[in-house]
């Protein structure tokens, strides 16, 4: 189904002289949109906002810069995910690269997401008050806005906790126990852009904090700014699916940090361009989203994620093509992991679908916690309904879970109206939009499951749910070539909220044949007005059913267009997102 489009910002965009198809682009994503074009168009980092504009950033810069200063221990919590791992690089390197802090005065603390759950956890807490000595300040990032009572405990043990995050915080506002609370979210800070990620807040407290140090003397006004970590920045803004919409500072940092990313001064670029072949470079933002991302996630789904931050952090290729094994092996078992819980999630879903219910809950008592999101997005794609997948914690009688939602609704707000329709049934949940991370005890599954589906019952009303592929219309014959391949790069990046352009036309199925490991993607030639179209359909056979498209059959493609690179050649190939068949044979 073609996207509504803007049409004043079409007409915007066509005076800005831009071409008809990136007008098209624009207009079909940014509704609403009334700031400069340029910021969003030719994204710079002169976009980016000051960090004193964050709500607590300079209370937080002088309580580091005191820290670094005075040589105390100092503890660095962050979440497990891309977002978290790329954060906790970004202060790591900030602190012993341009502060000089000894590394053996800094603490890394990241949990373990079977054992310890997500957050400034109980178990990370006990963690920290064990170490010897123990440091006298902690740094979270991309956590912590959620967890006052285990940040009270650190208070209470003499810790300074200073919170960077970026998820919503709960109604009654930021951890009181904390030192300061570094959060765009927060309702008292005047920082204008809400959506930037986890890593971006720390890079940022850390900027500040290297001011700081210099305003203090402790630093020369010479020490390097932080742009080169800008790298990491990119590859978590990506991964943890912030808007690369109407946000200007989120596409400068993802435009700067490839450009730094595709020198490849750093072995964690080099060896992963190793890994995928030397056809992959340039990386662009969806090698970060569909190559580097699954793999860093992959180590924290199923294990600790120290190797992770060690492929991030290494010193040379062999030490990373080591630890990128690690994450590689991870992946392949997340995957199988992955397959065989869809494939349950899927049955289970089916009688909830059948009494129309306007969101799933599929719990999955013999399921992985770590696939838990991947599982939820599938089942989202598929069905078109807010989806949470839930499966046995380490707690007994709790169950962890994942949600995903729809663009219709706000994720978080509903788990907010649920945990107030039953408080008992959602005791621990946090997350933003679009996702978000439940704990609901086991006895009180159905209770939660009613509060919730009348949380998003209320949100939605009684709009009908399916599954929509929303793209940016007919592409003809002629604009199936390299051009229009750059004309549209040259709009990139694309991400969340600002989605690769996807495009419908009709075509005439010349050739297909499955390929994979597991023969679940077709290799395709496709025909229009007598010119062949080299295309691939990932996941297009499920098992045990029948290919749903046959040789000689008029179909109707939803399609992206991409580079197929061999051997320094670049060539058009199409990226089939959906197909029907239209005829059972050529037609005439």
């Amino acid at each position: 189904m073609p996207r509504r489009r803007d049409e004043a910002l079409y007409r915007r965009a066509l005076a800005a002289g831009l071409s008809e198809l990136q007008a098209r682009i624009l207009a079909g994503r940014l509704h609403g949109h009334q700031g400069p074009l340029e910021a969003l168009t030719e994204p710079a980092l002169r976009y980016l906002c000051h960090p004193e504009r964050l709500r607590d950033a300079r209370k937080s810069a002088e309580r580091i810069a005191r820290a670094v200063s005075e040589g105390e221990h100092i503890g660095i919590l962050t979440d497990y995910d891309v977002d978290g791992i790329t954060s906790h690089v970004v202060i790591l390197r900030s602190l012993t690269e341009l502060f000089g802090v000894p590394s053996a005065k800094l603490h890394s603390l990241i949990g373990h997401r079977i054992n310890d759950g997500y957050g400034i956890s109980l178990p990370l807490v006990e963690r920290t008050l064990a170490l010897t000595p123990r440091p006298s300040l902690v740094i979270t990032a991309d956590c912590g806005s959620s967890d006052e009572p285990r940040i009270a405990r650190l208070r209470a043990a003499g810790i300074d906790v200073i919170v960077t995050d970026h998820h919503a915080l709960p109604l009654d506002g930021p951890p009181a126990s904390a030192y300061a609370t570094i959060n765009p979210t927060r309702d008292d800070c005047d920082y204008p852009d809400k959506t930037i990620a986890g890593c971006m807040v720390a890079w940022l407290t850390m900027s500040l904090t290297r001011s700081v140090l210099i305003e203090q003397g402790v630093l020369s006004p010479s020490t390097p700014k932080l742009s080169p970590w800008l790298s990491y920045v990119a590859l978590g803004t990506v991964a943890d699916c912030v808007s690369l919409g109407a946000s200007a500072a989120n596409r400068a940092v993802v435009t700067y940090g490839l450009r730094l990313i595709n020198r490849m001064e750093s072995a964690c670029w080099r060896v992963m361009a190793e890994r995928l072949g030397a056809d992959s470079v340039p990386f662009d933002a969806e090698t970060l989203a569909f190559q580097m991302g699954p793999r860093i996630n992959a180590r924290s789904r199923l294990d600790d994620p120290y190797a992770a931050l060690h492929f991030m952090l290494a010193a040379d290729d062999v030490v990373a093509r080591r630890q990128l094994q690690i994450l590689d092996d991870d992946n392949q078992a997340r995957k199988a992991l992955e397959a065989d819980m869809v494939e349950t999630a899927r049955t289970l879903a089916q009688p909830q679908l059948a009494e129309n219910r306007p969101a799933l809950v599929i719990h999955l008592p013999e399921g992985h916690a770590g696939v838990q999101g991947i599982v939820a997005s599938r089942l989202v794609q598929a069905y078109g309904r807010p989806t949470v997948v839930l499966t046995p914690a380490t707690a007994p009688d709790m169950l962890t879970g994942s949600g995903r939602s729809i663009d219709d609704l706000h994720l978080r707000d509903a788990l907010q109206r649920a945990h107030e329709l039953a408080p008992q049934s959602l005791p621990r949940f946090g997350g933003h939009r679009g996702a978000a991370g439940v704990g609901v005890p086991l006895g009180e599954l159905e209770t939660f499951r009613g509060a919730f589906l009348q949380a998003v019952s209320e949100q939605l009303g009684s709009r009908e749910l399916f599954p929509i592929v929303w793209t940016d219309g007919e592409l003809g014959a002629q604009q199936l070539a390299m051009a229009t391949l750059d004309e549209l790069d040259a709009l990139a990046p694309y991400g969340r909220e600002f989605d690769a352009p996807l495009f419908e036309a009709e075509f005439f199925v010349e050739q297909l044949r499955p390929v994979g490991a597991e023969g679940n993607h077709l290799m395709l030639e496709l025909s229009v007005d007598a010119v062949v179209n080299r295309a691939i359909w990932f996941r297009a056979l499920n098992p045990g059913e029948p290919a749903p498209i046959a040789i000689g059959d008029r179909v109707r493609c939803a399609f992206k267009l991409s580079r197929n690179r061999w051997k320094g050649r670049e060539s058009l190939q199409l990226m089939i997102e959906h197909a029907e068949r239209l005829a059972d044979a050529r037609a005439g």
